[in-house]
């Protein structure tokens, strides 16, 4: 398989973090790859992101052959995604603009590669309107840092074969990613959803001062969050109920729950609130230099992967 990959070339369509962080990744995997993206400087600031992503994918283990000498960039999109396997497109979240990155991937690409958009928030089915061969477009939307978090959320639009829907989630899967297969399109997707069901109670509370930025994020992390990157919040419900399970903990909890939830903020329908929120992370952030926090976190997440990859019993 590594030799097979060594062979194969993977286009990243788009450069920005999250396109950088993907071709760190296949690359990684042993992959060649092959980048576009039409701003300025744009294979500078890939390389830059690529080297300093590097270590990390080291710590974590590179398949054999894996290199960053592997890494090539073409200002043309059809250079860059001629006899690609596997395309990953990352551009603008506005749909005029994905449609045409989309239309300009398909011009040249291998009639048998799958098209798969960073997007995390477009509707498939609407960015695949006019495609010339939309059953091959399909979700394929990481979670930030791609090259780091396992995550891909995989959905087809209503023009999407079945097949390449499955072929999708093979591949992340086979470059030890763990897809989720969505089955129903809506705004958001999954994870993002539920990150903003968490931030609008977050802003919600903070806006009303029942608590600090810096609180929420303790409450978080020093709390549920450390069970959450154990197992997911679902698994965690059934621990709570004993042997009862999740049953027993929602016919327990279920109406005081229910209550809570009729008291739940709204989502902050004008910009009031950011000035609000910006000032609390500021604050949180004093006497800390975030680059290294986020260094820190980096460090400590690659081992909590490779801890959770060696304990078979975690789902």
């Amino acid at each position: 398989m590594t030799e097979l990959r060594s062979k194969q070339k993977i286009a990243v369509v788009g450069t920005g973090v999250i396109g950088a962080s993907w071709a760190a990744y296949y690359l990684a995997q042993g992959f060649t790859v092959t980048a576009s993206d039409p701003a300025e400087g744009a294979e500078g600031r890939l390389r830059e992101w690529v080297d300093g992503f590097w270590p990390a994918l080291e710590t974590l283990g590179l398949a054999d052959g894996a290199s960053r000498d592997n890494l090539s960039f073409s200002s043309d999109v059809a250079d860059a995604v001629t006899g690609a396997v596997f395309i990953q497109e990352n551009g603008p979240e506005r749909l005029e603009i994905k449609r045409a990155i989309l239309a300009a991937i398909e011009a040249a690409a291998p009639a048998d590669a799958i098209i798969a958009t960073s997007s995390s928030g477009l509707l498939i089915s609407e960015a695949q309107a006019g495609a010339k061969h939309p059953e091959r477009i399909v979700l394929g939307h990481p979670f930030n840092p791609p090259h780091l978090i396992p995550l891909v959320e995989v959905l087809g639009g209503t023009q999407t074969s079945e097949e390449n829907v499955q072929k999708a989630l093979d591949f992340y899967t086979s470059v030890g990613k763990r897809p989720i297969r969505i089955n129903k399109e809506v705004k958001g997707h999954v994870a993002n959803r539920l990150q903003v069901a968490l931030w609008r109670e977050a802003f919600s509370l903070v806006e009303n001062g029942v608590v600090s930025v810096a609180d929420i994020d303790t409450a978080i992390s020093q709390g549920p969050g450390l069970r959450w990157a154990l197992l997911g919040p679902f698994l965690n419900l059934h621990a709570s109920g004993g042997e009862g399970g999740i049953t027993h903990v929602l016919e327990h909890i279920g109406p005081a729950q229910r209550e809570w939830a009729r008291d739940l903020g709204e989502y902050p329908e004008t910009d009031d609130y950011i000035g609000l929120m910006a000032s609390g992370v500021d604050e949180e952030l004093e006497g800390y230099d975030f680059a290294e926090t986020l260094r820190t976190r980096d460090r400590l997440l690659i081992e909590l992967i490779g801890a959770k990859k060696q304990a078979p019993q975690l789902p």
